[in-house]
């Protein structure tokens, strides 16, 4: 059994369509689960609930954090610890490998390549959460009470409806609409495709040589720069390449009247300056990113 705590999300989603090649045996947790396989187990719980995170673990060889929360900091200190806590907890008692989908938020502004090994060392209140969790499990690996690994990503790009890049770029440059670009049209960032990103953290979680360790999931390096990134994507649908450049002045001021515009503020550095990931580690040991143009072409045709 093989068990995924967050199904619903972009990740779970993606994850649950590639287990069954590891096992026949997939359970989704969450508030209302959906079955993406015919075969799936579908387990009603609140994971911010300890006794119903024990009950949805039970007798799982591998269980996937996935969850994501809402995109508000409030709820963010209040819950994740407490879902961390009950998930670390629950793998221990029932024996099960661990496997935390993680972002990049801990490591703040880097000056250069995010890797494995980049301290973490928050720029923002978000951040400080994410390298809270993250210290939390893997100070549980260190003590030899849990096999877990950290499989971080960067900023996703697919078929996910509320991802940036698909929400501002990919949608609005279908509709023939103006692309929307974040601080910069000329800074670089990458992007982790998310059928990469699943396909990736299915291999590390059915692999016992990965454990007890972060792994950067594949992406690839050759970062674009927003004016680059809109360009392909109009290519890919065959309209012009039209964009505007929110400045930081203007998306403070949106976010006086907007609570999610308000709480994604703190994570312009993110744009501001240059957002480079390395998965070097990972695609020398197991399988490359998929480049960028031949994932903007799919996420057109599927869409």
């Amino acid at each position: 059994m093989q068990t995924i705590l967050g199904s619903g999300g972009a990740i779970g989603s993606e994850l649950a369509k590639i287990l069954p090649r590891y096992t026949d045996k997939v359970r989704l947790v969450s508030r209302n689960p959906k079955a993406v396989n015919s075969t799936d187990e579908l387990f009603k719980a609140d994971i911010t609930d300890a006794a119903q995170v024990e009950n949805a673990v039970r007798n799982s060889e591998v269980v996937y954090l996935t969850a994501g929360l809402q995109y508000n900091i409030k709820v963010w200190q209040e819950t994740w610890s407490k879902i961390m806590t009950n998930t670390i907890n629950a793998c221990e008692k029932n024996n099960c490998k661990l496997v935390f989908f993680d972002n990049v938020y801990s490591y703040g502004k880097v000056d250069g390549w995010m890797k494995e090994s980049t301290p973490l060392n928050p720029s923002s209140k978000k951040g400080e959460v994410r390298a809270k969790i993250a210290g939390q499990l893997m100070d549980e690996v260190k003590k030899g009470n849990l096999k877990a690994l950290i499989a971080r990503a960067a900023d996703f790009y697919g078929s996910t409806p509320n991802s940036i890049p698909f929400v501002l770029i990919f949608e609005k440059l279908k509709k023939g609409k103006s692309a929307q670009l974040f601080a910069s049209d000329s800074r670089k960032h990458t992007y982790t495709y998310t059928p990469d990103a699943a396909r990736a953290t299915a291999l590390l979680g059915n692999t016992a040589s990965a454990y007890n360790r972060v792994w950067h999931l594949p992406t690839d390096r050759n970062a674009m720069t927003g004016k680059q990134f809109v360009e392909a994507v109009a290519a890919a649908y065959i309209k012009k390449p039209k964009y505007m450049v929110l400045k930081k002045w203007m998306i403070e001021l949106t976010g006086l009247f907007n609570p999610v515009i308000n709480e994604f503020v703190e994570m312009l550095y993110q744009y501001e300056y240059d957002y480079l990931f390395d998965s070097s580690d990972f695609e020398n040991k197991f399988f490359k990113a998929t480049d960028y143009y031949s994932g903007i072409k799919q996420i057109a045709s599927a869409t």
